[in-house]
């Protein structure tokens, strides 16, 4: 489950940054390397635990599904917060610099 909600995260996070310019200006590419290296881990991590349970892997209980949900869910949050403090910080468009310029002025 965690693998299929990052997965899901980084092909949308992709489409978006090849699809749209003013994505790319805005440093989407930041957040779809994250969701795909995300995606890497959590593959890794299945191969690995499948390796390990056999045929078990493929039918996980129903808490255990829950709280890959969850899991996922935080993980492509947590992307999304590094992603606006990165924005935050490089201020691509200079919104954040024009702000506080104008607030100094007064």
């Amino acid at each position: 489950m965690t693998l299929l909600i990052t997965v899901i995260a980084a092909v949308v996070s992709t489409v978006v940054w090849y699809s749209s310019e003013k994505a790319r200006e805005l440093k989407i590419g930041v957040l779809l390397y994250m969701f795909w290296g995300a995606s890497l881990m959590w593959l890794v991590d299945a191969v690995a635990e499948y390796i390990e349970a056999g045929a078990e892997y493929f039918t996980p209980s129903a808490g255990d599904m829950l709280n890959d949900a969850f899991l996922g869910i935080s993980v492509v949050a947590l992307a999304l917060v590094v992603w606006v403090v990165y924005i935050l910080i490089k201020d691509p468009k200079n919104t954040v610099k024009n702000i506080l310029a104008e607030k100094g002025r007064k």
